[in-house]
C-alpha cells in the first residue's frame, strides 16, 4: 500500500543503513510493513490467510491497494497512510479488504510510522484486526434507519382536508370488518347550506372540515369516519345491529341538517357478505341519490345490492352520463424541455355534477373498473380526442385508458376504426394506460400495444413507480414514454431520496430507450433538478393547468 508520491519522502534509501523492520511478537497477529526502500511490503501469514494469498512477489505496492483494499475505501486508505506518514502519528482507519475469492471483509487498522535514526519516515507499520460481525451489525442498524426515515409509516395518509381516512383506506377497514362482523355503512352527501347551493371550491374545505368535527363529536369512539368523495363523508357501524345503526344513522343526518344540508344512504351488510367494501360503498352512494331524489334526509338498505344487478344499475347511470354529456374533457400541456417549447396535451376526464361543477372522475372511473363499465367511457374519450386531431392537424394528445379497457378485445378494432372515420394522422395520439394493475387478459393487452404502436400511434405508461406500474411492463409492452409519478416529484428538490428515485428511473428509462414525464411540476427549483436529471417532458402547474376544451369542438356528430 503505497501513499501519493511526495518526494522527499519517497526517495529510495540504501536498506543497508537502516535496521530491519520490527514485527510484532505474536507471529498469529496479522500485520503488515511498508518501507519506502524498494517499495517494499511484507505481511504476515495470519493476514495472508485473512486475504486468501500472500502478495506477488513483483507486486507494487499501488497494485496491492487496488487489488486488496475495495474500491470504495481506495481513498479512504490512501488517506489515512498519507496522514500517518505525514503527521508521525499513529492513524485508526477502517476499510474494506478483498479476499482471492472476490468476497470481502472488515477490518480495523492501526497505522504507526517507522522512523529512520535521522527523524525521518521510512515505512508504515499496520496491525489488522477483522471487525466484519462489529460493521455488519452497524450497516444493518444504518439500513433499518434510512429505510425508517425512506418508507411511510403508513400506506393511507389522512385526508387533508378532514384529517379523515381517504377512501382507500377507509375501504380496506370496511373488508377488514366484513371478515369479522357484519354491521353497517353510511355514506353521507354533503350539500350547501341552501337548497341549490353546492359547495364551491373557495369554501368546500372549510365546509368537510366543519361537517367532519361534527361527526367526530356524535360518533361513538369505536366506529370509523372517512372522506370516500369530494363532498361524501361515510361512517362504518362495525359489529352494530341494524336497529342500533338506523337509529345512529337518523341521528347523524338530524345533527347534520341542521347545519347543511346533506343526504344519507345506509346499508347493512353481514360477516362475509358477497360484496366487499367497494360494492357495499356503490350501494350507499346510490342509496343516498336515491334520497336526494325523494327529498328524504336517508335511505335504507337492508341487504347489498346482488351483484348483477349492481352492474346493471351503474352501467344504466355511465350510459345516462355518457347521452346527457356530464362527462367532459380539459386539457393540460406538457412541456418538451429540449425545445423548451409544450408540444403534446394531456386530456383529462371530468364529470360534471348537477351543483358542483366539474368534479374528477376518480370515483366514477375506480367503480366502473371494478364493475366493468368502464370501456364505454373510455371508448367515448379516444372518439373526442380523434375529434379534436383530426379538427387541428400537428396537435399530439395523450388520451387516458384504463388497464381494464387495455385487455379488452373491442378497443383495437375501434380505435382502427375510428382512425379511419377521422381521417387522423396516428402520430397525433399517444395512449397512456393507467391503472396497470387491473389489465385482465395480458395477450390482449399486447396485442393492443403493437397494433397501435404498427398504426403509428404513442402507447405511455401513467404513474410510474407508484406501484401500480411495474418496472415488468417495460419488457411487456412497447413503451414510448413512462410518466413519472408525481409522489416523487412534487417534493424533489428537498427530498434526497425522490432525487435517487427519479435519476434511476431515468436511467432505466434511456436504457430502454424510453422517454420519461415527470408530473406535478409547480415550481422552477424542481424544473431545473429535471433538467439536469435527465427528464424529457414535463407538466404540472407551473407549465399550465387543465383548462376546459371547448365544448364546440367535442360536439357530437
Amino acid at each position: 500500500m503505497t501513499v501519493p508520491e511526495e518526494r522527499e519522502r519517497w526517495t529510495p534509501m540504501t536498506p543497508t543503513t537502516l535496521p530491519e523492520p520490527r514485527q510484532p511478537a505474536d507471529d498469529r497477529a496479522a500485520w503488515f510493513t511498508y518501507t519506502a526502500a524498494g517499495d517494499q511490503i511484507v505481511w504476515s501469514a495470519a493476514l495472508s490467510a485473512m486475504l486468501g494469498r500472500p502478495p506477488a512477489e513483483k507486486e507494487m505496492t499501488r497494485q496491492i491497494l487496488s487489488r486488496y483494499v475495495h474500491r470504495d475505501d481506495h481513498a479512504k486508505a490512501l488517506g489515512s497512510i498519507t496522514d500517518a506518514w505525514t503527521s508521525r502519528n499513529t492513524v485508526h482507519t477502517t476499510v474494506r479488504l478483498m479476499r482471492a475469492d472476490g468476497g470481502w471483509f472488515d477490518v480495523d487498522c492501526r497505522l504507526e510510522p517507522m522512523m529512520s535514526p535521522d527523524g525521518t519516515v521510512r515505512g508504515i507499520r499496520g496491525t489488522v484486526r477483522d471487525v466484519s460481525t462489529r460493521e455488519r451489525a452497524r450497516r444493518e442498524s444504518a439500513r433499518l434507519t434510512r429505510r425508517g426515515e425512506t418508507v411511510q409509516a403508513s400506506l393511507v395518509e389522512p385526508d387533508p382536508a378532514t384529517g379523515l381516512l381517504i377512501r382507500a383506506g377507509f375501504a380496506d377497514e370496511v373488508d377488514r370488518t366484513l371478515r369479522r362482523s357484519g354491521g353497517a355503512l353510511l355514506v353521507v352527501r354533503i350539500q350547501g347550506p341552501n337548497p341549490g347551493e353546492g359547495v364551491r371550491p373557495e369554501r368546500s374545505a372549510d365546509l368537510l372540515h366543519q361537517i367532519a368535527r361534527l361527526l367526530e363529536e356524535h360518533v361513538r369512539p369505536e366506529h370509523l369516519l372517512g372522506r370516500v368523495g369530494p363532498n361524501e363523508v361515510a361512517v362504518l357501524f362495525a359489529d352494530t345491529s341494524w336497529r342500533d345503526a338506523r337509529e345512529q344513522a337518523r341521528n347523524l343526518m338530524a345533527a347534520l341538517r341542521e347545519q347543511t344540508l346533506a343526504w344519507g344512504g345506509l346499508v347493512r351488510f353481514e360477516r362475509d357478505a358477497e360484496a366487499g367494501s367497494h360494492g357495499l360503498l356503490i350501494d350507499a352512494e346510490q342509496a343516498w341519490r336515491q334520497s336526494r331524489e325523494a327529498d328524504r334526509a336517508l335511505t335504507r338498505l337492508a341487504h347489498p345490492v346482488p351483484v348483477r344487478d349492481r352492474q346493471g344499475t351503474y352501467r344504466s347511470r355511465v350510459a345516462d352520463a355518457l347521452g346527457t354529456d356530464r362527462f367532459t374533457l380539459y386539457s393540460q400541456p406538457i412541456l418538451e424541455l429540449q425545445t423548451n417549447k409544450v408540444t403534446r396535451h394531456e386530456l383529462l376526464l371530468r364529470v360534471l355534477d348537477e351543483a358542483d361543477g366539474p368534479q374528477s372522475p376518480i370515483q366514477v372511473l375506480d367503480a366502473a373498473e371494478r364493475l366493468d363499465a368502464v370501456f364505454d367511457i373510455d371508448l367515448w374519450v379516444v372518439e373526442r380526442a380523434m375529434r379534436l386531431a383530426a379538427d387541428e392537424p400537428g396537435l399530439c394528445l395523450q388520451v387516458n385508458l384504463s388497464g381494464r379497457s387495455v385487455g379488452d378485445p373491442r378497443l383495437t378494432t375501434e380505435v382502427e376504426k375510428l382512425l379511419d372515420r377521422y381521417g387522423v394522422d396516428p402520430a397525433q395520439l399517444t395512449f397512456e394506460i393507467t391503472e396497470t394493475a387491473l389489465i385482465g387478459n395480458l395477450s390482449e393487452a399486447r396485442r393492443f400495444a403493437d397494433r397501435v404502436r404498427d398504426l403509428g400511434c404513442g402507447l405511455a405508461l401513467d404513474d410510474f413507480g407508484s406501484g401500480y406500474a411495474s418496472f415488468r411492463y417495460l419488457r411487456l409492452f412497447p413503451i414510448d414514454l413512462v410518466k413519472i409519478d408525481g409522489e416523487y416529484v412534487v417534493d424533489l428538490v428537498d427530498n434526497p431520496q425522490d432525487q435517487v428515485l427519479v435519476r434511476a428511473l431515468v436511467q432505466v428509462c434511456q436504457a430502454y430507450g424510453i422517454h420519461t414525464v415527470a408530473e406535478f411540476v409547480q415550481d422552477e427549483a424542481t424544473l431545473r433538478m429535471l433538467r439536469e436529471l435527465g427528464v424529457d417532458y414535463v407538466q404540472g402547474y407551473l407549465i399550465g393547468r387543465p383548462s376546459p376544451v371547448p365544448p364546440g369542438r367535442l360536439r357530437s356528430a
